[in-house]
């Protein structure tokens, strides 16, 4: 049987490239405007699309001044965007750290409601020092606590969603019965984090919970992934790293009694197409000159936390001041695809600057439409993959090209739907609507 291979888009602004808002053509204020992300997402609902994404992060970012950075607030975006589509599904990303449980649960119960059961929530944990200044915190919290806070975080959100049961709303008029009581139930969660009454004031999802989407690296992350992520965003730019990620995290997933068909990966794939190789690679090259050499110094300096000084266009990482991965600062994903790839291929900071597309990090594949289904194709067969997490070199253009070349050549084959067979984003997706214990105590309790 093929394996079917799903695709979320993410508005990652101008595009996955640090001079992507410079190529001709393109508009640089672009994605400061609603038109920006519903033109994308209607254009991903057209081609069948699982989902479209907005990442997020609650501080200014430091390279402002080299490039477009996301900072609308996504839940707010995406309701917009809700507005004007009916099928795509609608992931958005909010902190664990800088949130509380019942605001979250609150905003995707919301957002799934007025969607149709669309909604998914991309759970992070929020590194950098600017951020938690922003909340009143003088630095980060430390790794290992973001995460475990990140965990309860989750389980208090998932009670309070599952805090109505289906049909405990009945509308029935002769009756006098606006609402069945009996069927929504306090939360009353007591942890080391949160204390939590419930129950929410937003009613069961269509689809029984939003989806649940996490990416983690790290020990913590896998482990946060495997516990309670449904989709999971990771990056790997080689196939023996997806293939290692792959089979951990669904192994580790079964350690909590899921089965394999309750994650899906989809690892991050950037893509440059053209319509012959020549002019793809001539596109990438042209992509790679647009990248301010500033930008990705300090960017990359950020990832690997070192003194941008000690990095040197054509000399090699400063290994001696390089921390173990595991207990590097920051986000951990990316410092360990750096340096991995930098010693693996004996890169200097410029050639690796260049493979990494200006600091983005994720794979890049280069080519015509054929060359990228081949690509795409190929790790989902060898079962290192679910699908993709597509990050185009350019929005809109790069998009344009992948979904009027690529996914028609994906269809062909037979890998892609050619049509919506779900209404929602679990749909899309063939996950089960998950079984979460309801409470014992109702809403009557809490009243009295």
């Amino acid at each position: 049987m093929t394996r079917q291979v799903h695709l979320n888009v993410n508005i990652l602004n101008a595009g996955v490239f640090g001079g992507s808002w410079r190529l001709p053509g393109t508009d640089p204020l672009a994605s400061f405007g609603l038109a920006h992300y519903v033109d994308i997402a209607r254009k991903a609902e057209a081609a069948k699309f699982d989902a479209v994404f907005l990442a997020d992060g609650p501080a200014i970012r430091e390279d402002l001044r080299y490039r477009p950075f996301n900072s609308l607030e996504p839940s707010v975006v995406l309701a917009a965007v809700a507005a004007s589509t009916s099928r795509i599904g609608l992931i958005g990303t909010l902190s664990s750290s800088y949130n509380d449980p019942y605001d979250v649960a609150r905003r995707f119960a919301t957002l799934d409601q007025l969607s149709g059961g669309r909604s998914g929530w991309n759970v992070v944990t929020t590194a950098g020092r600017e951020s938690a200044r922003n909340f009143g915190f003088d630095d980060e919290p430390d790794h290992g606590r973001r995460y475990e806070r990140a965990a309860e975080f989750v389980e208090v959100v998932r009670k309070l969603w599952n805090s109505w049961e289906p049909d405990a709303l009945v509308g029935d008029k002769s009756g006098q019965v606006f609402a069945d009581t009996t069927r929504i139930h306090r939360t009353d969660h007591h942890g080391e984090h949160f204390d939590v009454a419930g129950p929410l004031n937003v009613p069961r999802s269509p689809q029984g919970e939003p989806v649940v989407v996490q990416a983690g690296a790290s020990r913590d992350g896998r482990a946060l992934a495997a516990r309670v992520g449904e989709v999971i965003f990771t990056a790997a730019q080689t196939e023996d790293e997806a293939r290692e990620y792959y089979h951990d995290v669904k192994a580790r997933a079964r350690g909590y009694g899921r089965g394999p068909e309750d994650v899906i990966v989809l690892p991050g794939l950037s893509t440059v197409i053209g319509s012959t190789e020549a002019e793809a690679h001539e596109r990438r090259e042209l992509l790679a000159e647009l990248v301010p050499p500033e930008y990705a110094l300090e960017r990359l300096a950020g990832q690997l936390g070192v003194p941008r000084e000690s990095l040197v266009l054509d000399g090699s990482l400063p290994w001696e001041l390089l921390a173990d991965p595991d207990d590097a600062g920051g986000s951990q994903t990316f410092y360990k695809i750096a340096v991995s790839l930098a010693r693996r291929e004996s890169l200097t900071v410029r050639q690796l600057l260049r493979r990494l597309g200006g600091g983005a990090g994720h794979r890049i594949v280069t080519g015509t439409p054929e060359q990228i289904a081949d690509a795409i194709v190929d790790w989902v067969d060898k079962g290192v993959a679910d699908g993709f997490n597509l990050m185009p070199d350019v929005l809109p253009s790069g998009f344009d090209d992948f979904v009027d070349h690529v996914v028609p050549e994906l269809q062909r084959r037979g890998v892609f739907r050619t049509d919506y067979d779900s209404t929602t984003l679990r749909g899309h997706l063939g996950l089960a609507a998950p079984h979460h214990a309801i409470p014992s105590s109702h809403v009557e309790q809490v009243v009295a």
